[in-house]
């Protein structure tokens, strides 16, 4: 495969639903990196508790993500209004964020070609990674890709209590004390409401093959 071997670290930031989780599985994909979504860690982590409502909570927690399988994460559909409401609480938990951070930067040392996407990759977890990206796009465009998504799990859900929950949770996310969603000052800004999936991918690949071809100088 001809980006096998390419040493490079990617962080992608941006806030629901703007297009953060498609450019950064895309582009870990292109290049062969491994891939990790923060986001799908703080589900699990809100399905764990929602499930087995344990009376110490960051004792499960620590259990529970001390050999946490990724791959079977994945697997598990993590994307309900109950698990996304309780996320955004657990999300403001310092001990929480810790045990999870823990488990990113691990993966991060043991994968020196990866992509992790979130929140606050490039301000606190991966702050030393090669290429930094964020994402953004109109509070209408995301409830538009959010509301098509969760429709097909529920006909019923209106668009205005999908819009309605995603401008609350962005408010959470860049207000809260701990890890707040950040632009970081070296982070290269998409905009994915002016973007198609394949002008995404090609404007992300160009910034990618400069850092690829810098670090074999």
């Amino acid at each position: 495969m001809k980006y096998k071997n390419k040493k490079i670290q990617i962080s992608c930031d941006g806030g629901a639903a703007t297009g953060k989780s498609t450019g950064a599985k895309m582009i870990s994909k292109k290049y062969n990196l491994k891939f990790l979504s923060s986001g799908l860690l703080y589900r699990y982590a809100s399905f764990l508790i929602l499930k087995h409502k344990p009376k110490n909570e960051i004792k499960f927690i620590k259990s529970r993500f001390k050999n946490l399988n990724y791959k079977k994460i994945e697997k598990i559909d993590l994307h309900t209004p109950d698990i996304s409401a309780h996320t955004s609480i657990i999300a403001k938990v310092k001990k929480i964020r810790d045990i999870l951070k823990i488990f990113q930067i691990k993966f991060s040392k043991k994968n020196k070609n990866c992509c992790i996407e979130g929140r606050d990759i490039s301000t606190k977890i991966l702050p030393s990674s090669d290429l930094k990206f964020f994402f953004k796009c109109s509070l209408q465009i995301a409830a538009t890709r959010r509301y098509k998504e969760l429709k097909k799990k529920n006909t019923k859900i209106k668009f205005e209590e999908v819009k309605k929950a995603l401008r609350i949770r962005n408010i959470k996310d860049t207000k809260r004390k701990h890890s707040p969603l950040l632009k970081h000052r070296n982070s290269i800004e998409i905009d994915t409401g002016k973007l198609t999936k394949q002008a995404m991918l090609a404007k992300m690949s160009r910034y990618v093959e400069k850092v690829i071809e810098k670090n074999e100088k």
